[in-house]
């Protein structure tokens, strides 16, 4: 039996491979002519190490060094090894560039428009070769506007993967381009081309309840999620908060409706933020947070919404003590965010629409897409990851002075460290992003250093490296090994190094986990 198999890149590009029978992962991304990272083929050295997001899969066989009993319970894999044993979703350490990939073309014309509120539109595009179009659903393709000269814009599908005319939504706002070919040009018929699929938002395995929230057209991520979940067994209950602006914004009721009968377990909530609406729920959608809702932590939250929303949702949990089990988030960047940005959780303001990025400013990202989770392991894992990929992209790139600024980088952190004892944390803290963030500064990959930035580590260790306690003794050692890896354009070095190092830190990390819970 055939199975499907996505590859997420660190760059948010997902390519799509089948893989037959009893062949491995790594084979059949070879065939497919995407290089992922790849060294034995013997399951010894640990190169192509990965992340299975959801799936089974015969892990096939390795040794203690490429892939340790802990990596595998949590979920850690070797592709050169692994034969799938159902459709999955790997996330691949490396950026899709430095696999000689990309994401894909695809034509389509424009079948459908529909108005469905003062504000919002749906659109939908027959794809020539549909069969050949895969996405996780959540994830969004970027759609040249006709007659832009090339401009494209970003858009989540509001289609479930299995469905053949992908789908849309957009807010209209003036002057934006979308917007304005859409509203006042846009014929059935109309030929446009679209890139993708990309973006690391989409539904993972459903292991638990899931919590949905979704600002204004960031419903359409969502939309495609829950048609996702239309067709599978899922024992675990989802609701969904919807909140918009006015009573004129909220669209699609009958689709969720729709849902509600034909998936077990889902209901959901619509919020309005205008004071003056005739709605049952207003205000933010922090204030409609129910017990239930939240599980005490044992929850997966998804979020799409503008970016004083996602902090609005992320301060709330803080304060209430709440750290759910998965957080992943969708930002949209808004052209002109509302007076009412600063405000806990402003779905007054929540205009995260499709369109949004046509009229963001220049320093604003189209989309910035992350992930919380329940554990800082999990946060220093994708550190790693993200820095296996970017010493690809720097090892022997490196000028002499950026060389030695490396170096004196790694010297300043070890100046705050006495063997196994910290001289002063906090500037530890200061000094040890400096070091990790440097590489990426050199590449000058924004989203590289978007996803690291995400990460906020910086923060975390802030927050738990508050008294100047035990360190791994070879934290120091690490930093040193990496600069003197590069230094002789040792790729190998800089690998074993990278992994060592995330070991030591994240258990200097659990030692002080426990020493702040005494």
């Amino acid at each position: 039996m055939t199975y499907q198999v996505a590859l997420a890149f660190e760059d948010g590009i997902t390519r799509f491979i089948k893989v037959g029978p009893r062949e491995t992962v790594a084979d059949a991304s070879y065939k497919a002519r995407i290089n992922i990272p790849l060294d034995c083929r013997d399951g010894a050295c640990g190169t192509c190490k990965s992340f299975c997001e959801s799936g089974k899969f015969d892990a096939g066989d390795y040794i203690e060094e490429a892939l340790t009993d802990d990596e595998a319970e949590k979920g850690y894999c070797l592709p050169c090894q692994m034969v799938p044993e159902s459709d999955l979703v790997l996330q691949i350490p490396t950026t899709s560039d430095v696999a000689k990939t990309a994401a894909t073309v695809y034509e389509s014309t424009l079948s459908q428009i529909r108005r469905i509120s003062e504000t919002t539109y749906a659109f939908s595009l027959e794809v020539e070769n549909r069969d050949d179009l895969n996405f996780l659903p959540g994830q969004y393709v970027n759609i040249e506007v006709p007659g832009s000269g090339g401009q494209t814009r970003s858009y989540s599908f509001s289609s479930g993967p299995e469905v053949s005319t992908v789908s849309f939504l957009i807010r209209i706002t003036d002057g934006g381009l979308m917007s304005t070919y859409m509203r006042d040009t846009a014929q059935v018929g109309d030929k446009l081309t679209f890139t993708g699929p990309m973006g690391s938002f989409f539904l993972r395995e459903p292991k638990r309840q899931a919590l949905l929230l979704a600002g204004g057209t960031g419903l359409a991520p969502l939309l495609s999620i829950l048609e996702k979940l239309s067709g599978s067994t899922n024992p675990n209950s989802v609701h969904l908060i919807y909140g918009v602006n006015t009573d004129t914004d909220l669209v699609e009721l009958e689709v969720l409706e729709d849902y509600k009968a034909r998936i077990d377990g889902f209901t959901f909530d619509t919020v309005v933020g205008d004071p003056a609406s005739s709605a049952a729920k207003k205000g933010y959608v922090t204030n409609h947070f129910e017990p239930q809702h939240l599980a005490e932590g044992d929850v997966d939250i998804y979020l799409c919404g503008p970016p004083p929303m996602v902090e609005g949702v992320r301060r709330h949990l803080e304060t209430e003590g709440i750290k759910p089990q998965n957080f992943y988030f969708e930002k949209f960047a808004l052209a002109v965010l509302p007076d009412t940005a600063a405000a806990p959780a402003p779905e007054a303001a929540a205009a995260p629409v499709a369109a949004a990025p046509v009229e963001a400013p220049a320093a604003l990202p189209a989309y910035e897409i992350g992930e919380e989770h329940a554990t800082f392991e999990a946060q220093f894992d994708a550190r790693m990851a993200l820095e296996l990929a970017i010493v690809e992209l720097t090892m022997g790139k490196l000028t002499p002075e950026q060389l030695g600024e490396f170096r004196v980088l790694a010297e300043l952190a070890g100046k705050t460290l006495n063997k196994e004892k910290f001289v002063n944390s906090e500037e530890f803290t200061i000094t040890n992003d400096a070091f990790h963030e440097f590489l990426f500064t050199c590449v000058g990959n924004e989203h590289l250093h978007q996803a690291y930035t995400r990460l906020e580590i910086p923060a975390l260790m802030a927050k738990v490296l508050r008294k100047e306690h035990w360190i791994d003794g070879a934290v120091d050692a690490d930093h040193l090994a990496i600069v003197a890896a590069f230094e002789n354009q040792d790729l190998a070095a800089a690998r074993t190094a990278i992994k060592a190092h995330n070991e030591h830190a994240k258990a200097t990390m659990a030692a002080a986990s426990r020493s702040t819970a005494r």
